[in-house]
């Protein structure tokens, strides 16, 4: 302090910031020289890195460069260089937690930059979205309860006060903690994600869902209206999640008339024949087609197919061209779809036994007068 004090407060402060100027430029120079050689290196990690580290670089070179220069002047006793110190403690702190909260938002954009990674599936993105959205909250706690160790707070106490005061707190927002753990497992099982659609048989829950938060899951019904979802509703029921379905059924059952029984076994040949050649069915799935049973007009057979695509109008459009088809191939044999009908026997009498019964009828009916 003797060499520092020779120079005067005004020399002092100079020769920081003359240091603090070369040092600026001198990061700078280097910053570049690390970019451009990154830049031409295939991995994307390390520019991910430089690109986060080189804001708060620079905010540390001047912050440390005010810390010296607030020393080197000494414009207090012993406890203005502790409230210094402290000072610089919480900053350096702060700028590291700057720093990682970059680099997550870093990482995250990274993974989610489709003209590098491609196309990513929905359930990824919302995998990333949970843990960056994790870590900053994480970061967070970690860098507040750091801060106050820094500025003297006594953390021990504060988490002692913590465990008796989260007991009350989980009583009163267990409803709140449940939700937030229902998300968690939601996005730990990913049962669904953002783009899917799902339904619930034990509830009224059907649509395409928009939005997973800590506390409700956004789902658009299909009539367009919102349904909010609060997360742990979701470990008390079965979700069905038909947006991961490999393929769609078909699943039909068509009756011919009894007339048309000598054609059944052409009719049957023919219907497979035209299913195996169809190039929207999957051969590598089950495909059945038999006759089933005698209904009261009919007899039926059943088609039992898979489509190859899972969309909702091509499925539709697949299935009227078979059952089109189908109709066609029945058609062919000069055969028809039956539809309900009753047979009804009228008994035909005889006018000679109709004179003979007229005369007990007539008694009858004297009888009962």
């Amino acid at each position: 302090m003797q060499q520092w004090d020779a120079g005067g407060p005004l020399s002092i402060a100079l020769g920081i910031l003359a240091l603090g100027l070369v040092g600026h430029l001198a990061l700078g120079i280097t910053l570049r020289r690390v970019r451009n050689i990154t830049s031409h290196s295939k991995n994307r990690w390390d520019d991910v890195f430089v690109s986060a580290l080189e804001a708060p670089a620079r905010v540390v070179l001047w912050v440390a460069v005010a810390y010296l220069l607030l020393k080197g002047l000494s414009l207090g006793g012993e406890s203005w260089r502790e409230t210094l110190f402290n000072a610089y403690d919480t900053a350096m702190i702060v700028l590291l937690a700057w720093f990682l909260l970059r680099l997550v938002s870093a990482v995250q954009e990274e993974l989610l930059d489709e003209s590098r990674h491609g196309q990513r599936q929905s359930t990824d993105k919302a995998t990333v979205h949970a843990v960056a959205k994790l870590l900053r909250i994480t970061l967070g706690i970690i860098t507040a309860l750091m801060v106050l160790q820094s500025i003297g707070v006594s953390i021990s106490g504060l988490l002692a006060f913590g465990g008796v005061g989260g007991i009350a707190v989980g009583f009163a927002a267990k409803d709140l903690l449940a939700n937030f753990f229902g998300a968690m497992s939601i996005y730990l099982d990913r049962p669904f994600s953002p783009g899917d659609w799902i339904r619930s048989p034990d509830r009224e829950i059907e649509g395409t869902v928009e939005e997973i938060g800590w506390r409700l899951t956004r789902i658009r019904t299909f009539d367009q209206r919102p349904l909010y979802v609060p997360n742990a509703i979701f470990s008390q029921i079965a979700v069905e999640n038909p947006s991961r379905m490999h393929n769609r059924r078909i699943y039909e059952t068509v009756g011919i008339r009894y007339q048309d029984s000598a054609a059944m076994d052409a009719i049957i040949d023919d219907v497979r024949t035209m299913l195996e050649e169809h190039e929207e069915i999957d051969l590598n799935r089950t495909l059945i087609v038999n006759f089933v049973s005698f209904g009261p007009s009919s007899l039926d057979f059943f088609i039992y197919a898979f489509t190859k695509t899972t969309v909702w109008v091509d499925y539709h459009k697949i299935k009227q061209d078979v059952l089109l088809k189908v109709l066609a191939i029945v058609h062919k044999h000069d055969a028809d779809v039956a539809f309900p009908t009753r047979t009804l026997q009228l008994e035909q009498v005889i006018p000679e036994q109709a004179e003979q019964a007229e005369p007990a009828v007539n008694a009858a009916s004297h009888k009962v007068n």
